[in-house]
């Protein structure tokens, strides 16, 4: 029951992120720009920091086989690559989009939406590992959801939607992380080996996040003042990985 209520509470509020695109019509796309990429910084030290200080040492403890935890590691790095290639798994992190075609915002949705249900997956198999593997597997994806989120919002915005549309459909899509976190905690117990094999698939999946998603947005910073903010919150996502070893 802790991890059904814990799971609930999460997913609850990985959903709730999406509303934080109204941030977005407050502060007007052009600062918002400037701020994003400190956001995917943070992200990129949190899903490095989780996957690296918690999923792995907990799957290299809980296997026999160090090399079958690096197998199903290369199995979550392919399988997020098969995804971005062929479901078009890669979100702008800008607060708008410089293509107006209107089928693309639902080509955004179908994949927006998969991904939720994934994270959902993703939330209920930590928890069943444990509370503090799944807090700090919840703040992972949460720091990656807000740029992601106000990414998803501008792109809507910005290929016919109106900002109320956008809003709610961001939502809608959010809550598929209820539905994923749902079939995980129902369906893990069935499977023997299940949180052994999700825990480095899943850090496979962080590190393919991080390395090939995230880490290229932040090349488009050229001066020497933006790259050294991005490198110090890099070292601020990992850092709150590693103050929640203090609750384990």
């Amino acid at each position: 029951m802790t991890a059904w209520a814990y799971t609930t509470l999460s997913v609850l509020m990985i959903s709730l992120i999406s509303l934080v695109s109204v941030v977005t019509i407050i502060l007007g796309p052009q600062r918002l720009d400037r701020i994003i990429p400190l956001l995917i910084s943070l992200a990129v030290g949190a899903l490095f920091g989780d996957a690296l200080v918690h999923l792995l040492p907990q799957a290299f403890e809980d296997s026999l086989s160090p090399a079958l935890v690096s197998l199903y590691v290369l199995m979550g790095i392919l399988l997020f690559f098969l995804l971005e290639r062929f479901l078009h798994w890669h979100h702008e992190h800008h607060a708008q989009s410089m293509n107006p075609i209107h089928p693309v915002a639902y080509v955004n949705l179908v994949a927006d939406a998969f991904h939720n249900f994934l994270d959902g997956v993703i939330i209920g198999a930590s928890y069943l590992i444990s509370t503090p593997i799944g807090l700090a597997t919840t703040l992972a994806v949460a720091l990656h959801e807000i740029p992601q989120e106000l990414g998803d919002f501008g792109i809507l915005v910005h290929a016919g939607f109106t900002p109320r549309r956008a809003l709610l459909m961001n939502l809608l899509s959010a809550l598929l992380a209820v539905v994923g976190a749902v079939v995980s905690l129902l369906l893990g117990p069935m499977f023997g080996g299940y949180t052994s094999f999700m825990l480095p698939l899943i850090a496979g999946g962080f590190i393919y996040i991080a390395g090939a998603d995230l880490i290229p947005e932040l090349h488009h910073e050229h001066e020497l003042p933006g790259s050294l903010a991005q490198f110090a919150m890099i070292l601020a996502g990992i850092g709150l990985m590693y103050l929640l070893l203090l609750v384990e």
